[in-house]
């Protein structure tokens, strides 16, 4: 027995032995992997820029001196022919407007006009027309196209839309009443320019 016992410790230092040669041999191999992982690295990167364009409208009663309207409270003062102020039935009444994309802009738009009467304006009708030139008159309004359309382009920032408004008072216009008639232009962006 104390034979095999020497035998089986002698083994056992053998495996030992071959364990720590082979655990050994591991950390050098694994040293040396590291070392040559560290040697083959590369990188890659990509980046982009961004920003948004611009887009806007502007308008103009004169057709030269274009300028922003934001809100109703900053409304422009269209220039009605004479009497405006002072209506009687079967009076009528014109005014131009010229609508064109901001200079800046970087996309066409799509135009929706809204139109608004005051109610203490009972039997007053408001209409307008697109003309080819900014003015308005019997003759311009008469000459215009697309009465009372809803909508209109601006594809360019060359388009400039020519807009006659033509105002009527009726028969049942009341005596000393006084309102306001109000459009919206409400743009809305669409393909770059």
């Amino acid at each position: 027995m104390t034979a095999e016992r020497g035998e089986t410790a002698a083994e056992t230092r053998r495996g030992w032995t071959k364990a720590r040669a082979i655990l050994a041999g591991g950390l050098v191999l694994g040293v040396g992997a590291a070392i040559t992982l560290a040697a083959w690295t590369d990188n890659e990167w990509a980046t982009g820029v961004f920003g948004s364009g611009n887009f806007g409208i502007e308008g103009s009663t004169d057709g030269t001196a274009f300028s922003d309207h934001p809100s109703e409270a900053e409304a422009a003062d269209l220039a009605f022919t004479v009497g405006a102020e002072n209506l009687a039935p079967d009076d009528v009444v014109y005014a131009p407007f010229a609508v064109q994309l901001e200079r800046d802009s970087t996309y066409d738009a799509e135009v929706t006009i809204g139109q608004a009467v005051d109610p203490a304006l009972v039997g007053v009708t408001a209409d307008y027309v697109f003309t080819d030139t900014l003015g308005c008159s019997e003759a311009a309004y008469a000459a215009g196209t697309d009465e009372n359309a809803a909508t209109f382009a601006l594809g360019s920032l060359d388009d400039v839309q020519n807009v006659c408004f033509r105002v009527t008072a009726g028969d049942d216009l009341p005596q000393g009443v006084n309102g306001e008639i109000t459009w919206n232009f409400a743009a809305v962006s669409g393909d770059a320019l």
